[in-house]
């Protein structure tokens, strides 16, 4: 049964089907409202200061969700369409680079030590979690 994931809030949740009943529209959080889920291969359980960043194809963010002002001080009309490299300034260790192999491969990133400089602001030490979409969209959380 596919695992589900609020990027506006962080609620899980298991489900069926991808889409919301008959319709062909991605299936919105019960909890907050927000217009669709993120479909994860295994439960998630995000840190309590977790925060979302939602990406398409070419690793644009499309969304700022739960957490995502609090580290950044960054909400989501800062940021839609706007390369997340540029935005977030991320600096992996070894100069890797995790997003990519991501979206290239399709293939999760866990646990990655990363410094976060959002908008050149002062550095901000993490752990990057990176989910691919399943769906015909592509993208990352």
């Amino acid at each position: 049964m596919p695992n589900f994931i609020c990027p506006s809030c962080g609620d899980r949740s298991l489900g069926t089907e991808r889409t919301a009943g008959f319709a062909n529209r991605a299936r919105g959080c019960k909890k907050c409202g927000f217009g669709f889920l993120f479909e994860l291969l295994d439960d998630y359980y995000p840190a309590p200061n977790a925060a979302f960043f939602l990406c398409d194809q070419q690793a644009r963010l499309i969304g700022a969700g739960r957490g995502a002002r609090e580290l950044t001080g960054l909400g989501d009309l800062d940021v839609i369409g706007r390369p997340v490299h540029e935005v977030l300034g991320l600096e992996f260790e070894r100069g890797d680079d995790h997003i990519g192999t991501a979206l290239e491969w399709g293939v999760r990133v866990l646990d990655k030590p990363v410094t976060v400089h959002a908008e050149g602001d002062r550095a901000e030490p993490a752990k990057a979690d990176i989910f691919p979409a399943y769906d015909d969209d592509g993208g990352l959380l």
